[in-house]
């Protein structure tokens, strides 16, 4: 029998405390693409893990292992969970217009109904999901917003039901929900980011990590790259941008997987590990020309590898260009584009210039990847 939800909530709704999360998005860059599964899986290897893992803080043995650098920004999605009809399950999302309800047990496995199968899968009935971007104008921007939601959905579902499942469990789960189902072409990244969320970098190990037996598919050595009292002078040297052109992100993800099973692609692919570690260095030792040069140096080998990356994004980076440095966000091919220069001087004066042109989406960066709401902690 479903955990029917529907008087538990009436009540914390006549309160006026309705349970809910805040799942927060991320900025990606160099190593992108690297958190899909066939990527985690082609170009990792075992390495000769010490000891103590976290002993070298440059983490020079995870060089040529698959990561990904996450950057949390309170840009996102809120999620709140409202009494429903007793049997029933039902999502809302206030940014399309959409409302679906359904009798437990009857989800079919489809791309439409991605996220009421996953509020299904922790046993819930007698509730219904309401969904809302914290920041209008944000949808198809590069930012993770789809798997941010649903990662989300799953983590407040998980504490509904009473936390039957692990973080990185969540992860796995949202993941393969969101690939498996159609939704996109998705790897761990995002989700990993609504768990866990900072300025963070996640080296991938796609079958779990050596000699833990407790771990698996979603896990990740997590190393802290700037401590959040140091966030403004990164803060000081990025802006995001919106093109105004729709993404194509499985279209292009679809040409990078492809281009993977070529010999040239393989190749090409398998640069993209050394220049993600020196976009790690750069973050971590503050080395701004070493985050410039990774960030030019990871997008010419994307746009070799699919030529549609740069769909919506070719002028500016071409503004950009050459004090600073311009990244499409996710897999590219319009929507959200990372502008970053070593100088905070040069950035302003090229913000000014976008301006008239693009939208700028303001951010800061934060420390966590989501934000409980009338939820009981102290269990946790």
């Amino acid at each position: 029998m479903p955990l029917d939800l529907k008087n538990t909530l009436q009540r914390m709704s006549e309160n006026k405390k309705l349970p809910g999360v805040i799942a927060y998005n991320r900025i990606d860059g160099p190593g992108s693409s690297l958190d899909l599964r066939e990527f985690q899986q082609t170009f990792w290897h075992l390495p000769q893990i010490p000891e103590d893992l976290y002993s070298d803080l440059s983490m020079k043995w995870t060089h040529n292992l698959p990561r990904t650098i996450g950057i949390t920004i309170n840009v996102g999605t809120k999620i709140e969970a409202h009494p429903f009809k007793s049997g029933y399950i039902g999502i809302k999302s206030t940014e399309y217009g959409t409302e679906t309800e359904v009798n437990f047990g009857d989800v079919v496995p489809t791309k439409n109904n991605w996220i009421l199968k996953a509020i299904e899968i922790f046993g819930l009935s007698g509730v219904k999901f309401v969904l809302k971007n914290l920041s209008a104008g944000t949808i198809s921007a590069g930012l993770g917003g789809s798997a941010t939601t649903l990662t989300g959905v799953c983590i407040l579902a998980n504490e509904l039901a009473k936390r039957p499942f692990n973080e990185i469990q969540l992860v796995s789960m949202s993941s393969r929900i969101e690939q498996d189902l159609g939704v996109s072409i998705t790897g761990t990244q995002e989700q990993s980011n609504v768990i866990f969320g900072g300025v963070t970098d996640y080296i991938w190990f796609p079958w779990g990590i050596p000699g833990h037996t407790d771990t698996g598919y979603g896990e990740s050595i997590r190393c802290e790259l700037i401590k959040p009292e140091a966030y403004q002078k990164l803060e000081k040297r990025m802006a995001v941008f919106h093109s105004k052109h729709s993404r194509e992100s499985t279209v292009v993800n679809s040409v990078w997987r492809e281009k993977l099973r070529t010999q040239d692609g393989y190749k090409l692919h398998s640069e993209k590990l050394e220049i993600a570690y020196q976009f790690r260095e750069g973050l971590r030792l503050n080395k701004w020309d070493q985050v410039k040069d990774s960030i030019d140096s990871y997008r010419k080998i994307r746009t070799k590898l699919c030529p549609q990356y740069l769909n919506g994004s070719k002028e500016i980076v071409g503004r950009a260009e050459p004090d600073s440095s311009a990244f499409p966000l996710g897999a590219g091919g319009g929507g959200g584009i990372l502008v970053f220069s070593p100088e905070p001087d040069s950035l302003q004066k090229l913000k000014e210039d976008l301006s008239n042109v693009y939208r700028e989406i303001p951010f800061k960066i934060l420390t966590q990847g989501h934000k409980l709401v009338n939820i009981d902690q102290k269990e946790k």
